[in-house]
């Protein structure tokens, strides 16, 4: 007889950004220890058939995953948190993706003439697609987008409402994360918006098991208890879910509140105490470093840190596995146009991010010539590897027009461009190279370990993409008689056709651009090979810069 799979549902009250992600995350981390397999599930309330082309001002980063799926950035925090389980574009799903599989069903007949309906056909299909995503696992732990109380997210509410019905009550826990702020002015905890909260999600018939009360300091046991009387929820059910210094810390507070614990007994799952040791040696040494440095990402979505989440914990893996506190100062590349070169001068290492536009890009190419020539450890990233490419083939190799076809569409000296076969293609996603591609990595060049293979020690790597734009191979043999190595290449089966995929210099402390997005792989016991290298060799150069863009041209 096949096990029986179980179920957690997390929603959210109160307001956004409360951290629904961190908490489902936290608490796939606790009960994978516990030795279960686990998967996660994101369901996002937007129209949007998936974020792709959504504005990182307005939801942050595009998280891609191996088989190319773009997806909420929430799904980097599970990866982050949840070691061994493998997400897929199942695992991440938003309204518009579930109305359009409906509606192409009623198009192609499908529904044989029925009346197509919220209730059961929407509904329906959200359930199809969480037992689709959740095959072969012990626990499903599922992430409802949005804030109760909102309409965009009533069919999903329904769709979990039913789920407790069909797979029983001990096979289903409702989670809810509310807020309990603290009022300075009173010196007390106020517990109404969270009753408000609950209110809301009894009323379209969900009752919470389990509460997370977001608060800035621990929920004292009389404030717990008041809670659960209103609520309906016993105290011992109710648990604090306090601001902590590092977002890992997270899974070790709520285990020292009994929550993985009081899940495991709510849902009648026999397990293990989860073993917690090295998770908690890795928070040590983000508390405790060593060392201390300062890394300048330079680039135009400064202001929202949301459209560089995985980059800045790839930085604070890397750290952790140097023994270094990684300090992120954000740079507006506009700024440095405008000849605010002090800005790189305060840093210790620059790092230029993905992108797309052409808005700053002058300015982050400033930055990555500050870095050649003044040997600051310098890591490029996707769009920032190909301006280090422009740099290059601009300052070194004599290109003086180098250009991308992205910026550039007419230009004679375009070495970055578009592939030959995707020239004429209109559909946007379908001229990206997304997913996870493999790349050979350089071992050797003139007898000297590339930066690449001293990162992997390997010569086959796997990584993911989220890009529209090459490496020219019309303009490569110039630029490597130059002095620049492409250190990592991926070659097509198909035409048998090389794309560029690193990009290094051998004559300097530190200098690396990569196609893929390796921040995408990082984890925080795992850091990933090209972060663990750079953070190093920003460490080892003991100082920051000391010069001035003037005179650079």
């Amino acid at each position: 007889m096949a096990k029986q799979k179980k179920f957690i549902f997390v929603t959210g009250g109160v307001l956004s950004s409360i951290g629904k992600g961190i908490s489902a995350a936290s608490i796939g981390m606790l009960m994978e220890q516990r030795g279960l397999k686990v998967t996660m599930i994101k369901m996002d309330p937007y129209l949007n058939v998936d974020p792709g082309t959504m504005s990182p001002f307005q939801h942050g980063e595009v998280f891609v995953l191996d088989d190319g799926a773009e997806t909420d950035l929430d799904l980097g925090h599970y990866s982050r948190f949840v070691q061994s389980a493998q997400f897929t574009r199942k695992n991440s799903f938003t309204t518009g993706r579930i109305y359009d599989a409906v509606i192409r069903r009623e198009r192609a007949g499908g529904y044989l003439g029925k009346t197509v309906q919220v209730i059961p056909h929407i509904t329906d299909e959200i359930k199809r697609h969480m037992h689709e995503a959740s095959n072969d696992v012990d626990l499903a732990i599922v992430e409802v987008g949005g804030t109760v109380g909102d309409i965009e997210s009533l069919p999903f509410l329904e769709a979990i409402r039913q789920m407790r019905a069909e797979q029983g009550a001990d096979n289903v826990l409702f989670v809810h994360l509310t807020l309990v702020p603290y009022i300075a002015t009173a010196g007390e905890l106020k517990t109404k918006p969270t009753q408000h909260s609950v209110r809301e999600l009894r009323e379209i018939g969900i009752q919470p098991d389990i509460l997370l009360c977001r608060s800035d300091r621990k929920l004292p046991k009389d404030v717990k208890d008041k809670i659960g009387l209103f609520c309906n929820v016993p105290g011992e059910q109710v648990f604090s879910a306090i601001d902590v210094s590092s977002i890992y810390e997270v899974p070790l507070y709520f285990h020292e509140e009994g929550l993985d614990e009081k899940i495991a007994e709510k849902l009648g799952i026999w397990s293990g105490r989860p073993d917690l040791s090295k998770w908690a040696h890795m928070v040590e040494k983000i508390r405790n470093p060593k060392h201390e440095i300062t890394i300048g990402i330079v680039g135009k979505y400064t202001d929202w840190r949301d459209s560089y989440k995985s980059l800045s914990e790839a930085l604070i893996h890397g750290g952790v596995a140097n023994d270094v506190r990684v300090n992120m100062l954000y740079i507006d590349s506009e700024e440095v146009e405008k000849g605010k070169d002090e800005l790189l001068r305060s840093v210790d290492g620059i790092l230029i991010p993905g992108g797309f536009g052409e808005r700053g890009v002058e300015g982050k190419i400033q930055a990555i010539q500050y870095a050649r020539q003044e040997g600051v450890p310098f890591f490029g990233i996707c769009l920032g590897m190909q301006l280090a490419v422009i740099e290059f083939s601009r300052h070194v190799a004599g290109l003086k027009e180098a250009n991308s076809a992205e910026f550039k569409p007419e230009g004679k000296e375009n070495v970055i461009d578009i592939m030959e076969s995707q020239k004429n293609l209109t559909d946007k996603g379908g001229t990206m190279r997304l997913g996870a591609y493999a790349c050979q990595v350089q071992t050797k060049s003139a007898g000297k370990t590339t930066r690449a293979y001293s990162a992997y020690g390997r010569e086959t790597i796997s990584e993911r993409h989220r890009h529209r734009f090459e490496v020219s191979n019309q303009f490569r043999a110039i630029l490597e008689e130059k002095g620049l190595v492409f250190s990592g290449k991926h070659r097509n089966t198909e035409n048998g056709t090389e794309l560029v995929e690193m990009a290094e210099l051998p004559n300097h402390p530190w200098f690396l651009g990569c196609q893929f997005h390796p921040e995408f792989l990082s984890k925080p016991l795992m850091p990933h090979p090209l972060f663990t290298a750079f953070i190093r060799a920003v460490r080892d150069a003991n100082k920051g810069p000391q010069h001035s863009l003037k005179g650079i041209k």
